[in-house]
């Protein structure tokens, strides 16, 4: 598993990180702007960015006196990334459990009745 996959669900896992998190994937914003569209005051928002950077899902530059954060796409990537491993696998687990319902049914059996095996 890549390093961003495990930190960047614990990262989201947060209501108000995902929201910043949503927010960002439409356009950078600052403290402030984030602030001004979440019920949280403007050092919770800076905590949770803290937070998020930290785990390598958002970047920041400094436009003047503010800081713009925006959503690091190299952080996205590597969550999408192992995301998408999950899901592979996921329905790689489903096609099987499919064929040997279609096999199992072709034999005269019922899938219900047979015993599961665990995967390890």
């Amino acid at each position: 598993m890549s390093a961003y996959g495990d930190a960047g669900l614990g990262l989201l896992g947060d209501p108000m990180r995902r929201a910043i998190f949503e927010t960002l994937a439409r356009r950078p914003s600052s403290v402030g702007e984030l602030a001004e569209q979440l019920p949280i005051s403007r050092p919770a928002v800076s905590q949770h960015l803290k937070a998020l950077k930290d785990g390598g899902l958002v970047v920041s530059h400094a436009e003047g006196t503010r800081r713009i954060y925006r959503l690091n796409p190299q952080g996205v990537a590597a969550l999408r990334s192992w995301l998408d491993g999950v899901w592979e696998h996921a329905l790689a687990d489903f096609h099987k459990f499919a064929e040997q319902a279609v096999a199992d049914e072709n034999a005269g059996t019922d899938p219900a009745d047979q015993p599961r095996k665990e995967q390890p």
